[in-house]
């Protein structure tokens, strides 16, 4: 009979290299998201997202699960016995850091590297990247228990994919792998198991070369525009571009200058040297 963990306990994470490595630390319960792990993650989202030394976040899972949802006994039986309030408090809890994630000021990468299901697909969508093992298992098991797949998940099988693919998913409780995954739009790519943490770690670094403050402007532009008609979506992006500029401008002019001047970098190949930038980003 395992121990139950301390809140603390229920989010780990390091840092190498810039890439901030958080981990769902739930293994024995598949990573299953709990009141405490909502809590811990919404306290390690704070304190990694304006370190200088934390370029972009991985998330991911101990053990043989990324996420399988939201803790059945503490997220929902437990807090609906207290009564609507700890209801609503526990939901609160875990929308929160899936939202504060969807805007994070850094890159986030979703390393899937086993189960990922029902709850899980609110900070699935919420990474900018999502990249799964191809042996991962992705589900929206919900109907097969008599609910419909809440708490943001039918938004993001409706988002990511396409209708009748999303109607399937959502009715059929059937769950796909990582491949098919992949095919159908839930995540980027699918690797082999032994693969995935190179190539989230190669996605990272190129990041890492990129100037942070287009970066950011860009992770929500995407978001926003998907809104937006497009004569809304092209002056927001109009907007977007000068605040960028305004607020760093100096890196837009030194990427100018090594493309016109020095013609020591060509955009379609790489990002300019942020090096050279004075007083620029890191």
């Amino acid at each position: 009979m395992s121990t139950e963990r301390v809140e603390a306990d229920t989010v780990a994470f390091t840092v190498s290299e810039k890439i901030a490595w958080v981990r769902f630390n739930r293994p024995e319960k598949r990573n299953c998201m709990s009141p405490k792990l909502n809590r811990q993650m919404l306290r390690v989202l704070d304190e990694l997202e304006y370190r200088a030394d934390v370029g972009v976040l991985v998330l991911t899972g101990e053990g043989t699960a990324w996420s399988a949802g939201m803790d059945l006994k503490e997220y929902f039986r437990e807090n609906e016995a207290k009564g609507l309030g700890a209801v609503r408090q526990a939901q609160r809890e875990a929308y929160s850091w899936w939202r504060r994630l969807r805007w994070y000021q850094k890159p986030t990468i979703a390393m899937v590297n086993g189960w990922c299901f029902g709850g899980g697909y609110g900070p699935l969508f919420a990474c900018d990247l999502a990249f799964a093992a191809e042996d991962a298992q992705f589900g929206l098991s919900e109907i097969n228990w008599g609910i419909l797949p809440g708490g943001g998940a039918s938004k993001v099988a409706r988002e990511l994919l396409s209708f009748r693919r999303a109607m399937y998913h959502a009715m059929m409780g059937e769950n796909v792998d990582g491949r098919t995954a992949a095919e159908w739009g839930l995540v980027n790519e699918a690797l082999p198991r032994e693969k995935l943490e190179a190539r989230v770690t190669e996605v990272a670094r190129t990041l890492l070369g990129k100037n942070p403050v287009a970066l950011k402007a860009a992770k929500d532009a995407i978001r926003r525009v998907g809104e937006m008609t497009y004569d809304n979506a092209e002056d927001y992006l109009i907007r977007a571009q000068e605040a960028a500029n305004f607020f760093d401008n100096e890196g837009r002019k030194e990427g100018i200058h090594q493309f016109i001047d020095d013609k020591s970098f060509k955009p379609g190949l790489g990002p300019y040297d942020k090096s050279r930038q004075r007083g620029g980003n890191s």
